[in-house]
């Protein structure tokens, strides 16, 4: 890591280019109370669905570009043993606090599991990870919008994924075909998301991730929030085993052209929603 990425990375730098490589990029945060070491098989920026919060600058239509396996391999294990070594810390200044691996995220600037060589790369994660003690109780993470199941290297990735302790966090935003398309700026139906639901979570664990927000101030309207809470009914009555519901708002700005009509919801609504979201009886976790 060369001089200037040390200047750059501070705690609760998200940015994924912090440490100077392609592939891999730690995040020292406040949040997680430690650090975090994530993995962008998206440095193109391309990204099958066009959230209207998401944080990724120039954001395109697209899918991941081909990976290099030898570089992935060599930058996460690189960058790990110096955390193990605790030579990263003493680089970054990192305050003592904060001095603790806490997770490994697949998580970039687009859909990793567009990824052609999906399986291969998880592969190539695995190896990496089972070679280091310093991994084997932290939390795996694929933070996904879940519309590659069908792939046959996708559902082998996510397979193997689970091996090696790992889960997924599976987008699910709105729960009618309108609210997808706004929000999510892709023509889903509910019927296919839970579809590839039912199959991420007969392949490793799933935790679903929700954001909250306002558009032009107004909150997310009573007949989506009631779709929503539909969705994840059936979904329990289907017996598709839920780990947590997650839900967060806009922990950072929007980085698409509708940033300047998103907003945070009040207090009083978000309390309401949890409180009827918990009456399905799954855990839900808040996260502001």
């Amino acid at each position: 890591m060369d001089t200037e990425a040390r200047r750059t990375l501070q705690i609760s730098n998200h940015s994924r280019d912090s440490a100077g490589l392609t592939y891999v990029y730690p995040v020292v945060s406040r949040r997680a109370g430690g650090i975090s070491v994530g993995i962008n098989f998206n440095p193109n920026n391309a990204c099958n669905w066009r959230c209207l919060y998401c944080q990724v600058p120039e954001l395109r239509r697209g899918a991941a570009p081909e990976l290099d396996l030898e570089t992935l391999e060599a930058e996460l294990a690189g960058l790990l043993e110096q955390i193990d070594t605790r030579e990263f810390y003493r680089q970054f200044e990192v305050p003592t606090s904060h001095q603790q691996l806490r997770d490994i995220a697949i998580s970039g600037n687009g859909e990793p599991t567009t990824l052609k060589a999906f399986d291969h790369a998880i592969e190539t994660i695995a190896r990496v990870l089972n070679d280091l003690p310093i991994t084997l109780n932290i939390a795996k993470v694929i933070i996904s919008n879940g519309s590659m199941l069908h792939r046959p290297a996708v559902r082998a990735g996510l397979s193997r994924w689970q091996e090696i302790g790992g889960e997924l966090w599976f987008k699910l935003d709105r729960a009618t075909h309108e609210g997808i398309r706004k929000i999510n700026g892709i023509a889903i139906s509910p019927r296919q998301i839970m579809e590839n639901l039912a199959i991420a979570a007969d392949l490793c664990p799933v935790r679903i991730q929700t954001c909250l927000f306002s558009f032009d101030g107004q909150p997310p309207a009573p007949h989506e929030c009631q779709a929503y809470f539909d969705f994840l009914e059936m979904a329990l009555q289907q017996g598709i085993p839920i780990e947590e519901v997650m839900l967060y708002g806009l922990a950072r700005p929007s980085m698409q052209p509708e940033a300047t009509r998103l907003g945070t919801v009040s207090r009083e609504w978000m309390r309401d929603f949890v409180q009827n979201l918990g009456s399905l009886g799954l855990a839900v976790r808040l996260t502001p």
